[in-house]
């Protein structure tokens, strides 16, 4: 696959392209593979993983192209993306690594766009201390679901005060998040990173949500739909033992029994959900 020639690339990035374009595609099996090896510390097979995702990282890369910023600055950042994906991947969930890595390179690509976009410099000390407070913020966010206070930062990360309060301020970004972008209907907003985003905690939510709603059809059908009933997996609500009762014409009695052994079915059972409890 070649890319069109556009006059609008420099020499160096145009040599890039070509370069990237050597690569071949890979095919899931393939991945798969590949991620094999690179989890018994096979470097050659890690290189080959990340070479063959290069142009991913240059299509997402030129989405995100704001006035100021170079084309291939964002590819750099995105190929960091690239690299902790292909660290990380667990090719036991069934999903491409493209579709894994999408979700490192736009953390990388706007994590670095959030940065160029502030038009204040702080000293080399303050810099530090923010990036401390904003990994503060991250896990904190992670954990408890919200944005800490700034007494909170100030405790957690044992930076005084004031001086979380001053280095917030003087970080804060003075453009307008609705300044335009050249991404279709977009704005600045659209771009920007989000602290409490985590694409390796959003992936492995949602691959733990799939094994399990997969482990379910080992149960027998009544024993399944009880668990269904009582773990959030109908409506969103937890029902509780006289409503599923009711619901299959059974007493409460009933259907607490045939919850506990349907648990423990799985339990025996659904080995592949040990490894979500372990981690």
């Amino acid at each position: 696959m070649k890319y069109t020639t556009d006059t609008s690339y420099d020499t160096s990035f145009k040599f890039y392209l070509d370069e990237i374009s050597r690569y071949k595609l890979l095919t899931f099996e393939e991945e798969v593979m590949l991620a094999e090896k690179i989890a018994n510390g096979d470097e050659k097979a890690r290189l080959k993983m990340i070479n063959s995702n290069l142009r991913l990282v240059v299509k997402m890369a030129r989405s995100y192209q704001i006035s100021g910023v170079s084309l291939m600055d964002l590819v750099q950042e995105g190929n960091l993306g690239l690299i902790k994906a292909a660290e990380r991947y667990d090719y036991r969930k069934n999903v491409r690594f493209c579709t894994y890595a999408a979700w490192w390179i736009k953390q990388a690509i706007t994590r670095f766009l959030t940065d160029r976009s502030r038009s204040i410099r702080l000293p080399y000390r303050k810099e530090e201390s923010l990036r401390h407070i904003n990994d503060f913020i991250h896990v904190f966010g992670i954990q408890h679901k919200r944005s800490p206070s700034l007494q909170e930062i100030s405790e957690g990360t044992k930076v005084k005060y004031n001086d979380v309060v001053s280095i917030m301020e003087f970080s804060s970004n003075p453009v307008s998040l609705y300044s335009e972008t050249n991404i279709e209907n977009g704005c600045l907003m659209d771009v920007l990173s989000d602290d409490n985003y985590n694409p390796d905690g959003d992936f492995f939510t949602k691959c733990a949500e799939q094994d399990t709603r997969d482990s379910l059809y080992k149960l027998k059908e009544n024993e399944r739909n009880i668990i269904r009933y009582r773990y959030n997996f109908v409506d969103g609500k937890k029902h509780t033992l006289k409503t599923i009762g009711e619901k299959m014409g059974i007493s409460p009695e009933t259907v607490r029994q045939i919850e506990i052994r349907a648990l423990k079915k799985l339990k025996e059972e659904a080995s592949e959900l040990k490894d979500y409890i372990q981690g």
